[in-house]
């Protein structure tokens, strides 16, 4: 006798296909992820307290870079995705993953304001035996402390009706090479049933998954991988620092040193540290370690070195005109590359923000260029876009590069630029006097 769908476990749900999925937050980690589970056939909600980014998801629009956009028009025209701001529609799933970003405040502790209020929206609603993940980079304890305790708060028994575990999102916007559905997943369960289910969950659309024994391992690992990569730009970001002073060419140190086939992997100078994941996450493990009367000194002075070299390059560009006579003050800056990493339009956490903030205050005339970003606005400044032409390169007093899209040209801005300060080593291929390398 077949089993009646509101009689199965969410275990056979999840095994014969038939779970239905919601995913919390449409962004650049829940777009993708939810695109992906349809892609292995799974119905998906999903939800998002933007009205214009479940109008756009509800219309089969893809307005992140990364989620194909004629494949997301055929799931949501073939009724695999929905999306919408109605939340009580949570009691149709059965693996709900939440997807919100995770800032920190003015004082730079974390704010986990979007996965409270995230949690709070589907709590009351779940129904029957229900999974539900966080993939929301946090410090370790957040998915016992914070989200378990919602749940709890809302009827839930977590172990027998609710099921909870933590998977860190891996998303690398613009990553031409690896995607969400080959990405491998680390996964880990407040209990151990939860790890369990969640597990069987991700296995369900996805080639790999980790698991590992707690939530909180699964949240330390997602630190440590961001760690890892905001210690060692620090070092290099000394290190260039020094080498401006003793004259050798810091891109050519670490291109030498990459080619040792053992024991060393290379990470490179820039003007500050972008995206959401690497300028915030150390912060996130430093506020949990005073908890525990522990000082994470070596990441907190990582943090310090990051966060230095926007005005360091803010400083070389004024030393730069200087020596050519002129003020940075008045002088016209062109920036080209606004946008946190190459080849994308993803601006959070962008280094340029900040370096264009101080020139804004050393009362730089700035505009920019990125073929990315057609328009900037933070922090109450607008500032003009231009299109790269001779004659715009020409009228700037200096050209800075802070971020190396592939598709600017750079023979251009060589022939005809009167100062180059480029921190991405986009320039690489060119000499000059003119040119200024970080």
């Amino acid at each position: 006798m077949a089993i009646n769908q509101t009689d199965k476990t969410l275990e056979q749900k999840l095994q014969d296909g038939t779970a239905i999925y919601g995913v919390v937050g449409l962004g650049y980690v829940g777009l993708p992820l939810a695109s992906t589970m349809a892609q292995s056939g799974h119905k998906v909600i999903g939800f998002d307290i933007s009205e214009e980014k479940v109008a756009a998801a509800a219309a089969g629009e893809s307005y992140i870079a990364d989620v194909d956009s004629e494949l997301f028009a055929q799931q949501v025209d073939g009724g695999l995705v929905q999306a919408t701001t109605d939340f009580s529609r949570a009691a149709e799933c059965d693996a709900i993953a939440i997807c919100v970003p995770t800032p920190l405040d003015k004082m730079r502790d974390p704010d986990v304001t979007f996965m409270v209020e995230a949690t709070k929206s589907v709590a009351p609603h779940l129904r029957g035996e229900t999974l539900v993940t966080l993939e929301s980079t946090t410090y370790p304890g957040t998915t016992d402390e914070v989200i378990v305790p919602i749940l709890e708060g809302a009827g839930h028994t977590v172990g027998t009706d609710v099921f909870v575990a933590f998977s860190p999102e891996r998303v690398d916007p613009g990553n031409p090479t690896h995607h969400t559905k080959d990405t491998p997943k680390v996964v880990g369960g407040v209990t151990s049933r939860s790890g369990e289910l969640a597990v069987a969950f991700y296995r369900s659309f996805l080639d790999v998954v980790v698991p590992v024994s707690t939530a909180r391992a699964a949240e330390m690992s997602k630190l440590l991988e961001n760690i890892f990569r905001c210690v060692n730009i620090a070092l290099v970001n000394e290190l260039v620092q020094l080498c401006e002073r003793m004259d050798i060419n810091m891109w050519e140190v670490v291109d030498s040193a990459k080619t040792k086939p053992f024991g060393f992997m290379p990470f490179y100078p820039g003007p500050g540290l972008g995206g959401h994941c690497i300028p915030i996450d150390p912060y996130y493990l430093s506020w949990k370690a005073r908890e525990f009367d522990f000082h994470t000194q070596f990441i907190e002075l990582a943090g310090k070195v990051n966060e230095n070299m926007s005005y360091y390059v803010a400083d070389r560009l004024m030393a730069a005109l200087n020596m050519q006579h002129k003020s940075l003050a008045g002088a016209r800056v062109l920036v080209l590359g606004v946008a946190y990493k190459a080849d994308i339009d993803d601006m959070r956490e962008s280094p340029a923000v900040k370096v264009i903030d101080h020139l804004l205050d050393r009362e730089a005339d700035v505009v920019y260029h990125d073929p990315f970003v057609p328009d900037y606005q933070f922090d109450g400044h607008q500032i003009d876009r231009v299109e790269l032409t001779a004659a715009e390169i020409e009228a700037a007093d200096a050209v800075v590069i802070l971020t190396a899209h592939t598709e600017v040209d750079y023979a251009l801005v060589a022939e005809h630029a009167q100062l180059i300060f480029d921190t991405r080593n986009a320039m690489k291929d060119f000499t000059g006097g003119h040119i200024l390398r970080l």
